[in-house]
């Protein structure tokens, strides 16, 4: 069970060895984040260009304090993409500590993972400093979409550190195969964010309505 891997050293080839994870390279593998997107509307579009204001702000006055990207990018994000409200419900995982030393100066963060549905998982990585990438919570989120105890159905994550984004679909076959999204970023020209909250409306969509 992935419930016995230690959250904080599974690794990519841990998945592989143990579950046969493959990734999925083609590109209609992974369609529900381009097609049939829901629109953003003209409010929804003034309040992630301040999420997208305020996380500018706060990266010039580092170093970012615990739990900033949940509170400043991550939450308005689920509260219009309804996720507060039912059928959904948030429950916390443990948080597995990070850290990483680049020429003497360690840094240390948290990877979150949040359980929005039986289908919906996000991993935040939160870090002191702009220091971690998307990768290092690949396999956390694989492993806990892996245990999955609905197997029957496809499982979605969203992957971010507050400024980048990336959506991952698994399928729990007898060889379990998951794809990826691109990458959003919030300063990308015309706000990616907008891309990120209709990819996560029409997760919720298809979550819910099987």
């Amino acid at each position: 069970m992935v419930q016995t891997l230690r959250a904080k050293n599974v690794t990519l080839r841990d998945l592989r060895a143990r579950f046969g994870v493959q990734l999925v390279e083609d590109d209609q593998f992974f369609r529900e984040w381009q097609d049939n997107l829901p629109e953003i509307t003209d409010l929804e579009k003034q309040r992630l260009d301040r999420v997208k204001e305020s996380y500018s702000n706060l990266l010039e006055y580092p170093p970012m304090l615990e739990n900033t990207v949940k509170m400043v990018v991550l939450s308005p994000l689920l509260d219009l993409a309804d996720f507060y409200l039912s059928p959904f419900h948030i429950t916390s995982e443990k948080s597995v500590e990070i850290s990483a030393e680049d020429e003497g100066v360690m840094y240390k963060g948290q990877i979150d993972v949040l359980a929005l549905f039986e289908q919906l998982w996000v991993t935040v990585i939160e870090s002191k400093q702009a220091a971690f990438s998307l990768e290092v919570g690949r396999a956390q989120l694989l492993a806990y979409m892996l245990a999955n105890p609905d197997s029957d159905k496809f499982t979605f994550g969203l992957l971010t550190n507050g400024g980048s984004f990336m959506f991952i679909k698994l399928v729990k076959q007898q060889t379990p195969q998951y794809a990826m999204s691109k990458m959003f970023y919030i300063f990308n020209p015309g706000n990616d964010v907008y891309g990120v909250l209709s990819v996560l409306k029409r997760l919720g969509q298809l979550t819910t309505s099987k």
